[in-house]
């Protein structure tokens, strides 16, 4: 691939940007322009370069699409005529990898029938040469408003998703509210909760944040660890330094037990702590209570419980204690999966985005719609956990400024093949996945076709 704009140019954009979070941050139009002639391109870059463009070309089509992934440019400029490849077809490839990208279509040889097909393919203009600098130029100042546009767009989301926070809990749906209304209404009377849900919703999470939200907030927040049923992790809460402790300071179960302190202890899979650990955690809550009764200045400890099992089920069957969970179901908050909120998955996804781009030092603006269209349909059966896992490990592949099918697992992309699908068929897996939302039908039949040779 022949790129006219210098690699010098492109460092300087992108030591002027900073990183998404910067003040005054500015995403610059990028402009790639494709044609066979050095002669036609570089009038291009004088008619269109200027304050706030990022001008890069090529005289080479067979590498249209690659450049398009690496640059994520505000606009194509396509010529209709390019050896080797119809610039029709060409036009379809594009739009088939990411539908917002924007693509003009330039032609020495005008028919109607032509014109009507880019507008169809969704091509933004058909312009006939010889091209002049007030056409270029008008075109650039269309996408600058566009790309302006964008901008308040990606702002807006960003402040959507924290207005969609609650103490570091992201959702907008309505179970989520549900759940978001009924944790600020106990938070400040519960002394004990229990927090149900599958693996990986954030049931940890939501407890910090049902403990943030109580007047206990300025106290000890400490982690039981169920599996082991051995001690207590004490961790440091934002403007808070334990007393005399360190914030890995390990409690053993005698401390906890025998020492009552004030805060609040979050007991991990309590389903899982053997009986005689139940009948201790019992005993605890009502000592707690007791002196809650003969000096009611509030709970001293309060207790918040998770588990993914059935509790009640449990209990009749006698593998739980009856009075533990008479205690526990006092407050019960139910997190949803994933699967029963979709309507977040997408703004989970820019979070996680927005995020890990800042921590890996890259300029990742966003994901390509067929990205999009794959995170929302997959099941996510390890929920928000496997989601977070998703775009880590996207964002530390994506190459350009966008999260593309390519850096997903191919089991995200297409449910029932292993993680691996994109490292035994590379680029022939890559390019069928890239297509999903033009056909689903024939993506799926393509890949298997691939798969299964």
């Amino acid at each position: 691939m022949i790129l006219l704009g210098s690699s010098g140019e492109a460092d300087r954009d992108r030591e002027c940007l900073g990183t998404p979070e910067s003040a005054g941050y500015i995403q610059p139009v990028i402009i790639l322009a494709i044609d066979d002639d050095p002669g036609i391109l570089g009038f291009y870059k004088k008619a269109m370069s200027g304050d706030g463009v990022r001008f890069e070309s090529s005289t080479d089509s067979r590498q249209t699409l690659d450049s398009v992934a690496a640059l994520d440019p505000n606009l194509v400029i396509l010529d209709l005529a390019m050896p080797g490849i119809d610039g029709l077809e060409l036009l379809r490839q594009i739009k088939s990898r990411d539908p917002n990208t924007r693509v003009a279509m330039i032609t020495g040889h005008y028919t109607i029938e032509s014109a009507l097909q880019a507008i169809r393919e969704g091509a933004i203009d058909y312009i006939c040469k010889p091209v002049s600098i007030e056409k270029l130029r008008e075109l650039v100042t269309r996408v600058r408003g566009l790309a302006a546009q964008e901008e308040r767009a990606f702002n807006l989301e960003r402040e959507l998703a924290d207005v969609s926070n609650l103490e570091g809990i992201i959702g907008r749906s309505p179970r989520m509210l549900e759940v978001f209304d009924l944790m600020q209404r106990v938070a400040p009377h519960f002394r004990t909760a229990l927090i149900t849900g599958e693996p990986g919703t954030g049931r940890k999470l939501a407890a910090r944040a049902l403990h943030n939200l109580s007047p206990a907030r300025r106290q000890r927040f400490a982690v039981f660890k169920s599996e082991t049923a051995t001690g207590v992790q004490w961790e440091r809460q934002p403007g808070w330094e334990p007393l005399g402790l360190s914030t890995t300071a390990v409690v053993n179960e005698r401390e906890l037990f025998e020492s009552p302190f004030g805060g609040t202890v979050f007991v991990e899979e309590v389903g899982d702590l053997y009986t005689a650990t139940q009948l201790r955690l019992l005993r605890l809550i009502d000592q707690v209570w007791d002196q809650e009764v003969a000096s009611p200045v509030g709970p001293a400890l309060r207790v918040i419980a998770s588990t993914s099992q059935d509790l009640e089920a449990a209990t009749q069957s006698g593998r739980f204690q009856p009075g533990l969970w008479d205690r526990l179901r006092a407050v019960q908050i139910r997190l949803p999966a994933l699967r029963e909120r979709r309507e977040d998955i997408l703004l989970l996804s820019r979070h996680f985005l927005t995020r890990f781009s800042s921590q890996y030092g890259k300029l990742i603006r966003r994901m390509s719609r067929g990205a999009e269209v794959a995170l929302a349909a997959y099941s996510w059966p390890r929920n928000v956990a496997e989601l977070e896992n998703v775009i880590n490990k996207a964002c530390k592949l994506a190459e350009g400024n966008v999260v593309d099918c390519g850096d997903l697992p191919a089991g995200v992309v297409l449910p029932g093949y292993g993680d691996d699908l994109l490292v035994r068929h590379g680029a022939s897996l890559r390019a069928a996945i890239s297509q999903k939302v033009a056909a689903p039908q024939t993506f799926r039949e393509r890949v298997r076709d691939i798969v299964d040779r």
